[in-house]
């Protein structure tokens, strides 16, 4: 959490934890993880909605709770969330929401975009963000599918990879190329043309899945955003799902080293608590320096996004490049000081390191993420 966060903030982050720890501990997570396909309950996502989960990007006119018309002022508070959830690795649909939401509201006006926000905002819908991940880096590759009108209508074709929640949403926010163009429409997940299959996850609550859209066609009234600002909604989009995956990397790695440091406390060597070893001291101290320093990017990026800075590209492309590895190494760390125990599948550190491995990879890895720096500055 933010060093100066407001009485509210605080306030979110009580309510949000003890939300999270009453009916998501790790025992659900598990199960859900086994036995729901969607690996979240629909009807706990309706009450998390009913805690503003849903709405924190959204403009009050829209019926959110960001301040201001853009809806961006209120992604410190989605950090806030992001965080908690990483530190329970919750489930549910957090980032396509929170992406779809600000899309939706920022969107040209529309009935069928206000219904789908209304329902959005209530957890009623699950709207899936198709922006796709290829063997390219996602912040040089254009969106994987295609949009060409075909007289007042637009025929889709594509495929778009690792989808959150692709295969149980019920409506799709597309992003497609036009030409040398971006549009963004709203397309239903039930579809003649549209092919939804579920990818292997390695973190145990998040579902991903291929989309492939073979001639979907839809009416040419499915654009929400067109091209005049279509890169520009595409490129804010990325830096508001990044600093969602940064935020929950933080938030895991904090737990984890909570947990190492209890555990370390606990455990005895040779008549000594492991923790009085100068050597694992270092390690705790080096993990804590790094956490420390994993909050100030991540709270970097939420501040020049919100501000709409010049140097808002760089600030989030530092944090995910600095906490998708300092997160990593964190709960391997973490692993490596529990010994053999931290290694077992009944141990909950797996659990995390699965969210890490899993955010890291998403939107950018940590080596893209350097490269789109390097380019940033001239390199």
């Amino acid at each position: 959490m933010r060093f100066d966060a407001t009485e509210e903030q605080q306030q979110l982050q009580t309510i949000t934890r003890r939300f999270l720890e009453d009916t998501a501990p790790l025992t659900a997570v598990r199960l859900w993880g086994d036995r729901n396909p969607a690996g979240f309950d629909r009807d706990w996502w309706r009450r998390a909605a009913d805690l503003g989960w849903t709405s924190l990007l959204v403009p009050e006119s829209h019926g959110g709770s960001a301040p201001g018309e853009a809806g961006t002022e209120g992604l410190s508070n989605v950090a806030i969330v992001a965080e908690e959830r990483g530190r329970l690795v919750s489930p549910g649909p957090l980032l396509p929401t929170s992406v779809a939401a600000w899309t939706l509201a920022t969107a040209d006006p529309h009935a069928e975009v206000e219904a789908t926000l209304e329902a959005t905002l209530s957890g009623a819908t699950v709207c899936a963000w198709v922006v796709g991940e290829g063997v390219h880096s996602w912040l040089a590759a254009p969106p994987p599918v295609h949009a060409v009108s075909r007289g007042g209508s637009l025929e889709l074709t594509g495929t778009a990879r690792a989808v959150e929640s692709g295969a149980d949403s019920d409506c799709l926010l597309v992003a497609a190329r036009m030409g040398d163009a971006v549009v963004h429409l709203l397309v239903p997940s039930e579809i003649a043309g549209l092919r939804r299959e579920r990818a292997g996850s390695l973190d145990l609550v998040r579902r991903h899945a291929d989309l492939t859209f073979d001639g979907v066609v839809v009416p040419e009234s499915s654009v929400i955003t067109g091209a005049e600002r279509g890169r520009s909604v595409l490129t804010r989009q990325g830096q508001i799902a990044n600093i969602i995956l940064c935020a929950e990397m933080v938030g895991a790695a904090s737990r984890a080293f909570e947990l190492t440091l209890e555990d370390a406390g606990e455990r005895y060597s040779f008549g000594r608590p492991l923790s009085s070893y100068q050597v694992l001291k270092h390690r705790l101290a080096d993990m804590k320096l790094w956490i420390e320093a994993s909050h100030a990017a991540v709270e970097g990026a939420v501040a020049a996004v919100a501000e709409d800075s010049a140097q808002a590209a760089q600030l989030v492309s530092t944090a995910k490049l600095y906490v998708g590895r300092k997160s990593t190494d964190i709960v391997q760390d973490c692993i490596q000081m529990h010994g053999g125990m931290g290694v077992t599948w009944e141990h909950d550190l797996h659990l995390y390191l699965r969210r890490v491995t899993t955010n890291r990879q998403l939107l950018g890895t940590p080596v893209d993420h350097a490269l789109h720096l390097a380019s940033l500055i001239g390199l």
